[in-house]
């Protein structure tokens, strides 16, 4: 068996952490008779968006919350989600509304569409327009969950950001693009050079192995090798492919942890992140609504 060099970043411990700091801003809340809660709007009956809706709602139970998720099938008109979060937002006893995605490949409705509709001071996903600008402009309300999870196991795996490289591999809207404008803002734990790269990069390996830390969002399992990572870098993988050996993520785990200072594992990395940080932003919602 080959000698493990680098460091296994453990996101289910970090995730925990921040769970249990969420459970006790609950409590607080609970003190004032506010319980957080988020909707999950789940269209379709795709079985990885059921399972991933379960897990949240499991989640914010074992914190002290509330969720619930609303089904609409795969067909259903925008107006009919749109009817939906309109009445979510008028309820203050929901603090968050989620539109889970993607939607399916046989639905009529622009999930932008749906994104907009929800009001900003409840996008916990922090894909609105108003959210996804304010976090362009350095002053952040709510940060998509994933990427927020990164820069949270960053900080928390005591991984140097200021001053850094960063290369992030994916530009989407849920990711890649937010992630690199919130490691590049100054604050804590972030204001690091970063490079995004993405499927119109002339010479991936050539930007990769620039990066002290390296984030992989790229949506294909092995996209990155030991070959394209500069040696004693943070190797985060963000991505989730399942295949017949089962879950995978986008980083050659097996050979790059030969050449990483530290790495993610999938599963057990970033996943748990993403639904921590969710909680988190719901209990900031909370507080907001409740003026604390």
């Amino acid at each position: 068996m080959r000698a493990v060099t680098g460091r296994i970043i453990d996101g289910k411990a970090i995730a925990a952490e921040i769970r249990a700091e969420v459970a006790e801003r609950v409590h607080r809340l609970a003190r004032r008779g506010v319980v957080p809660g988020f909707v999950d709007l789940l269209i379709g009956d795709d079985a990885a968006s059921a399972t991933y809706v379960r897990m949240k709602n499991k989640a914010a139970a074992e914190a002290g919350m509330q969720a619930f998720d609303r089904v609409l099938p795969a067909t259903a008109p925008s107006s009919e989600a749109l009817d939906i979060i309109e009445a979510l937002n008028g309820d203050h006893h929901v603090h968050g509304v989620i539109v889970q995605s993607p939607l399916p490949a046989e639905s009529p409705i622009d999930i932008f569409e749906l994104q907009r509709a929800i009001a900003p001071s409840k996008d916990v996903d922090g894909l609105h327009p108003e959210n996804q600008g304010l976090l362009a402009l350095g002053r952040p309300r709510f940060v998509p969950a994933t990427p927020a999870g990164v820069a949270e196991l960053l900080r928390r795996s005591g991984i140097e950001v200021e001053g850094r490289h960063v290369v992030v591999v994916g530009r989407s809207s849920l990711v890649g693009r937010p992630l690199s404008i919130l490691l590049s803002l100054k604050g804590p734990g972030l204001n690091a050079t970063v490079t995004l790269c993405h499927t119109g990069t002339k010479d991936l390996a050539e930007e990769t192995r620039r990066a002290d830390v390296l984030v992989v969002a790229a949506g294909r399992a092995g996209a990155v090798t030991a070959d394209m990572v500069k040696p004693g870098a943070a190797v985060i993988d963000v991505g989730t492919n399942r295949t017949d050996e089962g879950l995978v993520g986008d980083v050659a785990f097996e050979e790059v942890r030969e050449v990483a200072g530290a790495i993610t594992p999938v599963p057990g990395g970033v996943g748990p992140m993403t639904v921590a940080m969710l909680l988190a932003n719901t209990v900031t919602a909370a507080e907001l609504a409740a003026g604390s």
